[in-house]
């Protein structure tokens, strides 16, 4: 059974609202008050555990009621629950609606991403310095590896959220990032690159030409698009639904690191015709999944916004 721990801290002169907003919902169970149990800040404790399908509902009659501002709500998630009947039958009760996503959580996973410390700018050198190599070595495994380790995807959502949300912050904070983080890939690939074609480190294959890991990268066309379409509709899912063996798979099928680390060998290599293939590339599975990622951020909300209003028509 899906549900959520909420721990809130109620001004004195809200708990009775609070109260009674919780008590009437057949769908918050375990509920527990305690007046002038909390400390910083001060106020009364209320706990309870709510079935996610209707956590939405609830955390937004908690915010009208100011309590995130006067006091405070803290959401967390409930690994295992052995429910009694009461909440068997409400579960029962919420139909298709059980398995909305929790909004709070969902836009709280994709903040946490959107935060760029030095480790994401770290972790987008290492992988386009892996891309690099699987690159002149034509090593499949290692372009996956590259699209495993790369963390710019993290930044795109967080563009997706913000469009969503129109919170233009958001967005120029996240174009902001990937657009530094990748020029910093592409320079210190490309004098990666540089010292690789000095050396004479490539595979002989490489070397006559025979570059059939770069060729998939470096050339655009119908498929790049649909595959960056679906890959963010997937993402998006995945993200909503916490899933996170399909957002692996979202990492490591749109080239966005390696297109970056191509740009960077084939300028180092002089061929100039694949560098700019791949910066088209990288380019248009970026904008796609921006888009795309908003798209079904906003589908999805209204999709669940018409299954809980059926619902409730139905309970009415």
């Amino acid at each position: 059974m899906d549900m959520i721990h909420v721990r809130a801290v109620s001004p004195p002169d809200l708990t009775e609202r609070v109260e009674e907003l919780l008590t009437g919902d057949p769908y918050v169970l375990n509920l527990i008050v305690q007046r002038g149990a909390a400390r910083n800040p001060d106020g009364d404790s209320v706990a309870c555990d709510v079935l996610t399908g209707a956590a939405n509902e609830v955390l937004r009659g908690l915010r009208d009621l100011k309590v995130d501002l006067r006091g405070s709500v803290v959401i967390e998630p409930v690994d295992m629950a052995f429910p009694g009947r009461a909440a068997d039958g409400a579960s029962r009760r919420l139909g298709a609606l059980a398995g909305a996503p929790v909004w709070e959580q969902v836009e709280a996973r994709i903040r946490s991403e959107g935060r760029y410390a030095p480790s994401f700018y770290l972790y987008l050198v290492v992988a386009g310095l892996i891309g690099s190599v699987g690159i002149v070595t034509n090593s499949q495994i290692l372009i996956v590896g590259a699209m495993v380790v790369g963390p710019e995807y993290g930044a795109i959502v967080a563009v997706a959220l913000g469009i969503d949300r129109g919170d233009r912050s958001m967005v120029r904070t996240g174009l902001s990032a990937l657009g530094t983080g990748l020029l910093l890939t592409i320079a210190v690939t490309l004098l990666f690159s540089l010292l690789i074609r000095g050396f004479g480190l490539q595979s002989a294959a490489f070397d006559r030409g025979l570059r059939p890991v770069s060729d998939l990268i470096n050339t655009p066309n119908f498929f790049s698009f649909a595959v960056a379409a679906l890959a963010g509709v997937v993402g998006i899912v995945s993200l909503t639904e916490a899933r996170t063996s399909a957002l692996l798979g979202v990492f490591i099928s749109v080239t966005t690191i390696p297109a970056a680390a191509a740009i960077s060998v084939s300028t180092a290599f002089a061929s100039w015709s694949e560098a700019w293939g791949s910066l088209v590339q990288l380019l248009v599975n970026i904008s796609v999944l921006i888009v795309v990622g908003a798209a079904a951020l906003r589908g999805q909300r209204a999709i669940w916004r018409r299954v809980a209003r059926a619902r409730n028509g139905v309970r009415a």
